[in-house]
């Protein structure tokens, strides 16, 4: 079993200073020790049809789901989650254990 992987996939609302929240998200996974890892992307190649309006997905990586947890607890998590929350049109989450089929080169 891999690690414990959370996606979240959102459109933002119009007027939205993107590279504000980016910058906000950097900082959150800066300072939550329990965030193995965080990377995020702008589509770029997705038909419109097929993306539905989402634009940009973020995904962090935990050690295990214990500390997934731990980072929906942190004070900066609650703090940061309405910012976030009211920045986005729409949303979808997935929070799982990821299963690891080939390891990084």
């Amino acid at each position: 079993m891999g690690d414990f992987k959370h996606l979240v996939i959102v459109k933002f609302k119009e007027g939205v200073v993107i590279e504000e929240i980016l910058k906000g998200l950097e900082k959150l996974a800066l300072e939550i020790e329990a965030v193995k890892s965080f990377e995020w992307g702008k589509d770029m190649e997705g038909q419109e049809m097929l993306r539905q309006g989402f634009t940009h997905a973020f995904m962090m990586s935990f050690h295990k789901k214990e500390d997934f947890s731990a980072f929906l607890s942190h004070s900066n998590h609650i703090e940061f989650s309405s910012t976030f929350s009211s920045a986005i049109e729409k949303v979808v989450v997935l929070d799982f254990p990821a299963v690891l089929v080939k390891m990084p080169a």
